[in-house]
């Protein structure tokens, strides 16, 4: 999923360095909201790791 937004906002960046706004404002948003989406996955999956570790 990161790998992803990585490569979105890299689109993104391009996009809007050759003057293309519209496509530039569509990839960084989906870059943003996979970014997002990355961020709480992992956050779930570092509290179910320290939940498990707290049980044992």
């Amino acid at each position: 999923m990161l790998k992803w937004a990585i490569i979105f906002a890299i689109i993104s960046l391009v996009t809007g360095l050759l003057g293309f706004r519209g496509v530039s404002g569509a990839t960084g948003t989906i870059a943003k909201v996979l970014f997002a989406i990355f961020l709480i996955l992992f956050v779930l999956a570092v509290l179910a790791v320290i939940g498990v570790f707290q049980i044992l």
